[in-house]
Formats: C-alpha cells, structure tokens, sequence
C-alpha cells in the first residue's frame, strides 16, 4: 500500500502547526525577544529560497507565485524588527523628569 506524498506533507504541515503552536505558547515572557530575533532570520532565509525557486521556475505562474513569497516574507522581516524593536524598548529605563517648580502668581 503506498500513501500519496500529498497526504504525507499534509500530516507534517498539521503537525508543524500543533508543534509550534505549543512551543510558542509555552515560552516565557523574558524569551520573547530572542525568539523574534530567529523568527527575523528564519524569514530571511525564507526570501532566500523564496528568490531561488521563482528564478529556476520556467511558469509565469511559478514565478508570480515567487515574487508573492518574497514579498510576504519581506513583509514578515520588517514587521518583526518593528515588533522586536517595541519590545526592547519596553524593557529600557524610563528617565525620570525634573519635578517643574509651579509658579504662583501672586494674587491681586
């Protein structure tokens, strides 16, 4: 009996999902940083493959479907250096401001 390689990449991408779905919501909030940090490098290397299988297709189907990738995954990387960016920034020490003298005016 042999199982199509369609239904066999439909159950690793269910259990990719069940994995990671476990994974991320189980990490601690001090993580959450590094973990953007390697999801950033993941994406980029993502745009890379993305860029070498739209320049191998010979479709125009292939290739729209490549640029599509690379975009989505650009869209990916930016968007996570702004989130990592916020979440960094959460983390700084707030200068503390001069309490400002109140001036009273005398009354008249």
């Amino acid at each position: 009996m042999e199982i199509s390689h369609t239904i066999i990449n439909l159950i690793i991408f269910v259990l990719a999902i069940y994995v990671g779905y476990h994974v991320v919501w189980t990490v601690t909030p001090a993580l959450h940083t590094p973990l953007m940090a390697v999801t950033n490098a993941i994406s980029a290397i993502v745009i890379v493959g993305a860029m070498l299988a739209a320049a191998l297709t010979e479709t125009g189907l292939g290739k729209s479907m490549g640029v599509l990738a690379v975009a989505l995954a650009a869209v990916n990387v930016f968007g996570g250096f702004l989130v990592t960016r916020r979440m960094l920034e959460m983390f700084r020490k707030k200068d503390r401001k001069a309490p400002v003298a109140a001036s009273v005016q005398p009354a008249q």
